[in-house]
């Protein structure tokens, strides 16, 4: 049995550094293992990736796929999930369920853009759900179950060519009017 003054690491686990430019007896002694002269013998060296002047290999290699910089990133919820969570008495059913609940319930742990609900699973109780988005098979099984989806309103479609220069007319002859 150990006790708690006798407690060590396993022998060898814990290995000392080697302290370099110590003297010729050391072994890595005057250039400390850095070779002679040139850039990476000196400090301040940051040339990873650099092949001598060469086109560097991530530059030769085509570039691929998009990256949107303003894609939503959700937190996703399982219909099996919530009625796991419900079952257990984590979260209420009689009680709007939104993203601050599932929070607290601890079924998700960040937000982020918001709450996506998808079918995976099966949903028995009636429920009211608040989130920023829901798939349609997921949709139709909480209407199924006769509970409702509350999400938010769909942005407008963007105007047409053609729309946006007869609002510009109308505002022009609105402002003329005045």
């Amino acid at each position: 049995m150990t006790k708690l003054n006798d407690l060590h690491d396993n022998p060898g686990a814990r290995k000392s550094r080697v302290r370099v430019g110590r003297g010729i007896g050391s072994g890595v002694g005057k250039t400390a293992g850095r070779g002679q002269k040139g850039q990476t013998s000196r400090s301040g060296v940051a040339i990873k990736g650099f092949e001598g002047g060469q086109m560097p290999l991530h530059m030769r290699l085509p570039k691929r796929g998009f990256n949107n910089i303003f894609r939503k990133d959700y937190a996703e919820l399982n219909l099996g999930t919530l009625q796991t969570m419900i079952d257990a008495g984590r979260l209420d059913a009689n009680a709007t369920i939104d993203a601050q609940a599932l929070v607290d319930a601890g079924v998700i742990t960040h937000v982020r853009d918001g709450i996506r609900l998808l079918a995976k699973g099966a949903l028995t109780t009636k429920v009211t759900l608040k989130v920023a988005g829901a798939s349609a098979a997921a949709k139709a099984a909480v209407e199924a179950a006769g509970g409702a989806l509350e999400l938010p309103a769909p942005k407008p479609a963007p105007l047409s060519r053609d729309e946006q220069k007869a609002a510009r007319a109308t505002a022009r002859a609105a402002k003329a009017a005045k």
